[in-house]
């Protein structure tokens, strides 16, 4: 590509990159992203591994069982009670026990609590402070934690939440692991970490991604019911983190994940899952926001070589394959535990294709065009080179036949020679200008910088046509005026006034005038042509400089043309910063005024 075409390109990338990155932050972006991370979670089906928590559930048949929600703390401690004596690791209840409920039911839990061990209660806020358990039940646990998942499909959970007076609560599945593990939590921002084992997080909130186990492998869970009309059952929780709490649905405890399934999960098996991420090490970790940036730096870079470099379908292909790449990579990612954001590498990838894609289509089409301008071009030259140089061509064809062909004084023969000679000069003078014209048209030659005077223009062209018009019997009559100064290419301006001249000449009828003046009109100069000849309306007028266009009148009149002298001649005027004006009648001739700049240097036309 030129350098301009070039830094357009690369602006045009840079610009469908900023789009993409504005519009993945926008809340469509963000609800495309959390739906992507939702499909990859359930596309994806991560290696099983042996969990390491079990549910203690009170369900709908267990609140039956045992006289419903009014008795919910006599369930709780039916349930400890019948797993103590096996020991599990530890045991947290995800069940508020902040009111003061029956003094015999608070009793009977409290004493179940202290007789089992690494009991985690929960806590909730409630207008900024905490809702704690009764004291009787918090000085009988080893911890407490809070209850909280954000946002309506719980994603991830915030391990930490604070309340007035910056007191701060752990996670109830974060607190059940560190009682379990009997070693403190550290704080090493941006992570935690307990004992040996680090938790990538995000902060402020410390903010983790939950693994879910799959919907066809849960966390294994024995209902309350289940427990009691089986007390075998309780060997099952020996040396595992227990979560008590409701699974009824009815309680109003559950939300969505991932999954996506038809019923919503409750929050103790939400913790649980909490736990297993944690004490398994099954993190999912977002990519850096540097990294994501470099890859979609990456993606538009190679979709705007891709367009560059190939052509046609070839680079239309790689576009589709980068594209493909850039939709995938998130699952790629995830499946090796890392969350990599979808919006900004698919909507990258897929606005640098689009523009891309249409740059190089205009470019291609302005090619085309260009070289269907240049095929006209060269077609004009050739019927400009036959017919405007098909008198000085016959000039000299014909005086080399009678140098050749008779016997000639030495005065004769000087004569043909020095014709043949001046034929050969304006042939070459004609060609000249021509090609100047063409290199201005394409933008491959700039306008020489010279003064002269518009008189002096006017005489010199007007005895070069004075012949011409003698043998039709017109005359030509030049009025007075300024000999203004132009400045700019001489030969071009001789050339286009004599054309202007000639044409006068060619389409009046004999024993008429054709009058030529100049006039100053402030810091621009006026020339004139104006003549008695066949005239056009106003329909032609605006087509006559139009490449290739004749008049009916001129075709009528019998005068063969090409159409090209006038369009040559609006070239000239124009390059040199001027214009033509034109004024004509049926019947009532024309009048030709070359309007341009005086003593001033004009803007001249650069090469693109």
């Amino acid at each position: 590509m030129p350098r301009r075409q070039t830094f357009e390109y690369v602006g045009l990338l840079a610009a469908a990159l900023v789009l993409a990155l504005m519009a993945s932050g926008t809340p469509l972006g963000r609800q495309i992203d959390k739906d992507a991370y939702d499909w990859i979670f359930r596309a994806y089906q991560p290696p099983d591994w042996a969990p390491q928590s079990i549910l203690l559930a009170i369900d709908e048949d267990s609140f039956r069982k045992f006289g419903g929600v009014v008795r919910l703390r006599n369930m709780v401690a039916e349930g400890l009670e019948r797993i103590a004596a096996v020991s599990p690791k530890a045991v947290a209840i995800d069940v508020v026990l902040a009111d003061e409920g029956n003094p015999a039911d608070n009793d009977r839990l409290a004493a179940a609590i202290r007789k089992t061990p690494n009991v985690v209660l929960g806590s909730i806020l409630v207008s900024g402070k905490w809702e704690e358990p009764l004291p009787a039940f918090r000085r009988a646990a080893a911890g407490v934690g809070h209850f909280y998942t954000d946002d309506l499909v719980s994603r991830e959970i915030p391990l930490h939440k604070v309340g007035a007076g910056l007191d701060r609560r752990w996670t109830l599945a974060l607190e059940a692991f560190r009682v379990g593990a009997g070693k403190p939590i550290q704080e090493i921002p941006p992570d935690l970490a307990i004992g040996d084992l680090v938790i990538p997080t995000a902060p402020p909130e410390y903010m983790l991604r939950i693994r879910y186990r799959p919907p066809d492998r849960p966390v294994p869970q024995v209902t309350l019911g289940q427990l009691v009309a089986q007390p075998d059952l309780a060997s099952r929780f020996a040396g595992k983190t227990v979560f008590l709490g409701v699974t009824a649905q009815n309680a109003f405890d559950s939300k969505q994940t991932p999954y996506g399934l038809p019923a919503p999960m409750p929050g103790v098996e939400i913790h649980a899952n909490v736990f297993e991420t944690i004490a398994n090490r099954l993190f999912l970790v977002t990519a850096p926001r540097a990294a994501a940036l470099l890859f979609c730096v990456l993606l538009v870079a190679a979709i705007g070589v891709a367009f560059a470099v190939g052509s046609g379908w070839q680079a239309y292909a790689i576009g589709a394959v980068v594209l493909l790449m850039a939709l995938f990579a998130p699952y790629l990612a995830f499946t090796r535990g890392v969350v990599l954001e979808f919006p900004a590498p698919v909507f990258s990838a897929g606005l640098a294709f689009v523009f891309a894609a249409a740059y190089k289509h205009f470019v291609v089409r302005k090619r085309m065009f260009t070289a269907e301008g240049d095929k006209s071009r060269y077609q004009q030259a050739m019927h400009f080179v036959t017919h405007e140089m098909r008198t000085p061509l016959t000039a000299i064809q014909g005086s080399s036949e009678l140098i050749g062909r008779y016997a000639m004084t030495e005065e004769k023969r000087k004569q043909m020679a020095q014709l043949i000679n001046s034929e050969s000069k304006r042939l070459g003078k004609m060609i000249e200008i021509f090609l100047s014209v063409e290199r201005l048209s394409a933008g491959q030659l700039e306008l020489k910088k010279e003064q002269f005077g518009g008189m002096e223009l006017m005489t010199a062209c007007v005895d070069r046509v004075r012949p011409l018009a003698e043998r039709k019997q017109i005359g030509i009559h030049v009025e007075p005026g300024p000999d203004a100064p132009l400045v700019g290419d001489r030969e071009l301006m001789e050339y286009a006034f004599y054309n202007l001249l000639t044409n006068a000449v060619k389409y009046s009828p004999p024993s008429t005038e054709v009058a030529v003046f100049a006039q100053r009109d402030g810091e621009r100069v006026r020339i004139s042509v104006k003549d008695q000849g066949i005239g056009m309306d106003q329909k032609e007028v605006r087509k006559i400089f139009q490449k290739f266009y004749r008049t009916k009148k001129a075709e009528e009149s019998g005068e063969v043309g090409t159409g090209i002298g006038l369009s040559i001649v609006e070239q000239i005027i124009t390059q040199h910063g001027g214009s033509i004006e034109v004024t004509s009648s049926p019947g009532h001739g024309s009048c030709f005024t070359l309007v341009l700049p005086a003593q001033k240097v004009n803007s001249m036309v650069e090469s693109n």
